[in-house]
């Protein structure tokens, strides 16, 4: 009886043996396991430069940290080598930024936290390429390169189209990449002058009289692009260039009866054009001459009732040939991780107003007309 016992438990341990063993294959450097709650996967990565994966790592491996955190996934750190953990595609999407922003270095490019949240950024974009980190914009003060797929986009449409729109929220970088491609161009011999335009349209405020000649009176309208400028060449040379009119800050509305040839123009702020300004504007476009031209369509401040122009125009040539439109979003944010969520608040209250409103319109009542969505939305 004793003997009987024995035997069938441990056919039963046995049995749970197989029910719970894990199967494993390795091949290479790679390392999978399957279990019941999925497929794990691990792969390790040397570098040849124990200097620059050291730069690569991050300071106390904050760079590999931020991997983990945005991947859920382990990395290993021991010398040059690594080893990654994490579900297969995890696994595989940490490889491949490791690589690319290891050639950044290798290209002779930093590679901080800003970098590593780019090319996370990127390879979790259904439209994105990791690779695109690798473009670059070079001027006298630094390296820039874009930080989302849309950006990605935008530096491509400013290099094949000579008429760009980008149209999004604040923070996606429309204005200092524009200024960027700009002073890239200038300094490269691609054209003779930058031309920077806004629309002197004040935040629902009113500045008043304001002293001095033109362009200490525009200058607070033209403040971000002089931020741009000066971040990407040193002050001496942005000084001389604008004396030179190399780099030339004109009024919207002093643009009229011109042609603007061999020059790159930055039109920013365009939401606040109205329609006949953005194509007097548009027609002044001349030979070897590009623009781009940057808004953003939630922050209108023109008067109630009156249509953006650059709604008008982003409708009006949709899919003409030689135009490129880009859209950015709230994913597209660069600034403080804040802002993102605070221009997706907006956008949320925002669509829930014009929900609103269109029902109250289909009930035949008018409703509150603070309520009623901004102007510029009716056709």
């Amino acid at each position: 009886m004793n003997t009987s016992k024995t035997s069938e438990r441990a056919k039963k341990s046995k049995t749970k043996t197989k029910t719970t063993s894990r199967t494993s294959k390795t091949a290479g450097k790679k390392h999978q396991t399957t279990d019941d709650t999925g497929t794990n996967s691990s792969e390790n990565l040397q570098f040849d430069d124990n200097a620059m994966a050291q730069e690569l790592f991050g300071v106390h491996h904050a760079n590999l940290a931020r991997l983990e955190q945005n991947f859920n996934g382990v990395i290993h750190a021991r010398g040059n080598e690594l080893t990654l953990v994490g579900r297969a595609d995890a696994v595989a999407s940490m490889v491949g930024i490791l690589k690319e922003l290891y050639k950044r270095l290798q290209h002779g490019l930093d590679v901080t936290i800003d970098e590593v949240d780019a090319a996370v950024r990127m390879a979790t974009d259904v439209n994105g390429r990791i690779s695109d980190s690798q473009i670059t914009i070079q001027t006298r003060n630094r390296s820039i390169s874009p930080r989302s797929a849309n950006q990605a986009d935008y530096l491509r449409a400013m290099e094949n189209h000579d008429l760009v729109f980008g149209l999004g929220p604040a923070g996606t970088g429309k204005t200092y990449l524009a200024v960027a491609k700009g002073v890239e161009l200038l300094v490269g011999g691609m054209v003779d002058r930058i031309i920077l335009s806004r629309p002197a349209v004040e935040a629902g405020e009113q500045l008043g009289f304001l002293p001095g000649d033109m362009r200490e009176k525009i200058d607070p309208y033209l403040r971000p692009l002089y931020d741009a400028l000066y971040d990407m060449l040193p002050t001496q040379q942005v000084e001389s260039l604008l004396e030179s009119g190399h780099i030339e800050v004109a009024p919207l509305a002093f643009m009229r009866g011109r042609t603007l040839s061999n020059a790159f123009v930055i039109l920013d702020e365009a939401q606040n054009t109205t329609a006949v300004q953005m194509k007097m504007l548009l027609t002044r476009l001349g030979e070897n001459a590009r623009m781009v031209i940057s808004g953003d369509l939630s922050q209108v401040d023109l008067p109630r009732g009156t249509r953006s122009g650059l709604r008008d125009a982003s409708e009006t040539l949709s899919g003409v040939k030689g135009i490129k439109l880009v859209e950015f979003s709230a994913a597209d944010v660069v600034r403080h991780p804040l802002v993102g969520r605070i221009v997706k608040a907006y956008d949320q209250v925002e669509a829930k107003r014009r929900a609103g409103a269109r029902y109250e319109k289909t009930n035949g009542n008018a409703g509150n007309p603070e309520n009623s969505g901004n102007a510029d939305v009716v056709p």
